[in-house]
């Protein structure tokens, strides 16, 4: 053990931030410090290169995401439409088979429900005025928020108002997006009748 304090050089390299054992051979203090430095940074690099090649991608590239948005908004008119026109073919093709959505009352319903309300003129739809759409995307995820101003009727008397809604998109296997999940919000104080 004395061995070893004794090769410790604490008088040239007081400024280090850890005890350095210096080998017995004579090198230069400014040697060795140009030799810590550049193992230092060889250990940085490689560590930097290590993380980066294990890090998830950022995302998809620009135009590939300027392409998905594209698709997203078309298939955001496309959920309109079927919904103001009660079709039903069109909607089951857009819906997930595990969709779920939740209903400004709170109140949840499948895809199998969603169609069945449709289609039996439980629901109808008039009006649908979409605004503030925002689009963000996580991997094969698509997060739509957007502002609703809707018009229509339901089983329980008149949908009219403004809502808030949060739909979510899951690109598929054979690279598809479905709607996988639908929530809204009544906008309190702005155009609610009964």
């Amino acid at each position: 053990m004395q061995r070893l304090l004794k090769s410790i050089d604490r008088r040239r390299h007081s400024g280090l931030p850890s005890v350095t054992i210096m080998p017995t051979a004579t090198m230069s203090p400014d040697k060795a410090v140009r030799c810590l430095r550049a193992y230092t940074l060889i250990l940085l690099g490689t560590l930097a290169l290590t993380l980066s090649a294990q890090a998830p991608p950022a995302g998809a590239p620009k135009p590939q995401r300027h392409e998905y948005r594209h698709e997203i908004d078309q298939l955001e008119a496309a959920w309109r439409d079927a919904v103001i026109k009660a079709d039903t073919t069109a909607l089951d093709a857009l819906l997930a088979d595990d969709y779920i959505a939740i209903l400004p009352n709170g109140t949840l319903q499948t895809k199998e429900q969603t169609l069945a309300s449709l289609h039996g003129g439980a629901a109808h739809f008039t009006d649908i005025k979409v605004s503030d759409r925002r689009v963000r995307f996580y991997g094969s995820t698509a997060l739509v928020t957007s502002r609703t101003d809707v018009n229509g009727t339901s089983a329980s008397g008149p949908i009219s108002g403004s809502f808030r809604y949060t739909r979510v998109y899951v690109r598929d296997q054979q690279g598809k997006w479905k709607i996988v999940s639908f929530e809204a919000s009544r906008i309190l104080g702005e155009g609610k009748k009964k």
